[in-house]
């Protein structure tokens, strides 16, 4: 099987087989892929990816109604947690975006129908022949991310929307020649 020229380790393999660049619609899922891209912020994804049941496990599943009400003391709970990225403003944003991604999903009815109207609710299938060619932003991203960013979230840079927009499927950034576009 060709891949895209990323997915080396087993655990990326799988990662980029059964998830990267598939349209995803729900909220849970949706608050758990914000995150992670939030926190891989100066790591490698293979580094998240490894942590990524640590997260589920430590953070109630990603269930941004029990984040929102996490205290200082669970915060420090959680710097402890030797399985967990211990980063204290990362850690911090975490219960910010879940209490802002629980505003969108009151204003919207679901986090789903704001983030796929970035892209008229359509995934956007890019060919592009390398990964070279596949950008690490782009002005929808950065769209996403003032706007995001306004309405209180935090690690949302350019960046990590783009990167966000391929883990939830808004953007199909599979290379021509791979057999999992």
């Amino acid at each position: 099987m060709v891949r895209c020229d990323w997915a080396k380790s087993e655990l990326m393999c799988v990662y980029h087989d059964q998830e990267w660049g598939k349209p995803k619609y729900e909220d849970v899922m949706l608050f758990e892929l914000l995150i992670l891209e939030g926190l891989q912020a100066g790591l490698s994804w293979a580094t998240i990816l490894g942590k990524r049941n640590n997260y589920r496990k430590a953070l109630d599943g990603f269930d941004p109604q029990k984040i929102k009400s996490y205290d200082q003391v669970k915060i420090e709970r959680l710097l402890k947690h030797p399985g967990l990225i211990r980063h204290r403003l990362k850690m911090a944003a975490i219960v910010k975006n879940a209490k802002a991604f629980i505003q969108i999903q009151e204003e919207f009815g679901s986090f789903s129908n704001y983030l796929w109207q970035y892209v008229a609710g359509q995934p956007i299938d890019h060919h592009y022949q390398s990964v070279a060619e596949v950008p690490a932003a782009d002005e929808i991203s950065e769209k996403m991310s003032r706007d995001m960013k306004k309405r209180g979230f935090s690690f949302v840079g350019p960046k990590i929307c783009y990167a966000y927009m391929q883990a939830t499927g808004l953007v199909n950034d599979h290379i021509e020649s791979c057999d999992y576009r």
